[in-house]
């Protein structure tokens, strides 16, 4: 697949349509500020949005309205994406076993899902050139960074 130069809001709307079902049913404030343009893969792209922001609303609190913020910044020829939530979180000593394919830190009958989807955004960024980790504090929140190359 080749890279193409693809603007990320219009990337954003299709994942929001994605997701539609999932942040309705759980009342998700999903904020997302403005985008640039980037190169990349644009499935893979909608892939890596839509795997963040469904985590995002999957592993809110029960407590509170889950509010989601996607914000960008220009960072020495890279864009520093930010994706976060204010969810149930995680301890950092889990930070990197997230991104390793088949390792969930909870049991299916609690959250659904296999185990792919921070593996296969780690292989996303990796093929794009970037970076990806994440920051998180237990019934705080997580915010998942990465970087991607800007568009000179």
């Amino acid at each position: 697949r080749t890279f193409k130069l693809n603007k990320l809001d219009d990337i954003l709307k299709k994942v929001m349509a994605d997701v539609k079902t999932a942040a309705t049913e759980a009342d998700a404030d999903i904020q997302i500020g403005a985008l640039p343009e980037i190169l990349c893969d644009e499935l893979q792209i909608r892939q890596l949005f839509q795997n963040l922001i469904s985590n995002a609303i999957k592993f809110r609190s029960t407590d509170k309205r889950p509010v989601i913020n996607v914000t960008v910044e220009q960072q020495n020829g890279k864009v520093l994406f930010k994706v976060q939530d204010n969810g149930i979180g995680l301890d950092m000593k889990y930070a990197q076993q997230i991104f390793q394919i088949f390792n969930r830190l909870h049991t299916t009958d609690k959250y659904q899902g296999s185990g792919i989807g921070l593996a296969l955004c780690k292989k996303i960024i990796e093929r794009h050139n970037g970076n990806i980790w994440v920051e998180s504090k237990p019934q705080v929140g997580t915010s998942v960074y990465f970087t991607l190359a800007a568009v000179s």
